[in-house]
């Protein structure tokens, strides 16, 4: 177990990605912080995967575009297992629509989630780490979107792209603290938010076309990564992403 006795938070682990990234981390000895904002009975699955694992985990929902929510989230977390070692900024969301279309509900909700709330909550378990004196690891899960566009998806390239530059200012501004900061982007993976693409054969097919190892992601690709950047074994990597993606960025071409 290559991360034994650490703590994680990983925000939005009710379902997808994120509950894999639970289950893979605690599978490597580390305790969970389980963050949900909707999905109650997801967040519970999670809980018990972590511990089939053979780990801990409490589960609090916490809306991350809230930054009182954001400190009580880690307050919790300490206060269960003493300290948080690990941050995966892992929730966010998308909303489709037509750049002339998109509401100021619908944008604030996707950059207060996928933006504000990678930051604040960096912001807040990194204060912890600087009181305890303690190195730490901070992982954000972007997006291919970071650097490819996607049309109809503008405040989601958005915010993903505030990651990435987000990733690289941290990553300097705590280096000096021990504190690394890195992102991992995944392309296409089987996830419910892509519910829609994965019952549409034609665009499925169209997709599989520009992604050179010829499959979908599975959540657990992206967990891994994760794990190896938790780890002491990426201790000299800060400011950088991760691109878990099959190789569909450098491929991508409309069909």
């Amino acid at each position: 177990m290559v991360l034994q006795e650490t703590v994680a938070i990983v925000t939005g682990s009710s379902e997808g990605i994120g509950q894999a990234i639970a289950e893979r981390l605690a599978k490597e000895g580390t305790r969970i912080v389980i963050d949900y904002h909707t999905h109650a009975d997801g967040a519970e699955k999670t809980q018990r995967l972590v511990e089939a694992a053979g780990s801990k985990a409490i589960v609090v929902k916490a809306d991350l575009g809230s930054v009182t929510a954001i400190q009580s989230l880690v307050a919790n977390g300490i206060k269960a297992f003493g300290k948080i070692d690990i941050l995966v900024n892992n929730a966010g969301i998308e909303k489709r629509a037509d750049c002339w279309d998109v509401t100021e509900q619908d944008y604030d909700a996707v950059l207060n989630v996928n933006l504000k709330g990678v930051f604040f909550a960096t912001q807040t378990v990194v204060r912890h780490l600087m009181q305890t004196k303690r190195p730490g690891k901070i992982i954000n899960i972007s997006s291919v979107h970071e650097e490819l566009p996607f049309p109809h998806f503008a405040p989601y390239c958005m915010s993903k792209g505030g990651v990435k530059m987000m990733t690289r200012d941290l990553a300097i501004e705590l280096a000096p603290f021990g504190i690394t900061v890195n992102s991992i982007a995944p392309g296409a993976i089987e996830t419910p938010i892509n519910r829609a693409l994965l019952n549409d054969p034609a665009k499925l097919r169209g997709l599989m076309g520009n992604i050179p190892l010829r499959r979908l992601g599975k959540p657990s690709d992206v967990a891994d990564a994760v794990v190896f950047l938790a780890s002491t074994g990426a201790d000299y990597i800060t400011g950088t992403t991760l691109f878990v993606d099959g190789g569909l960025l450098w491929n991508y071409h409309e069909q």
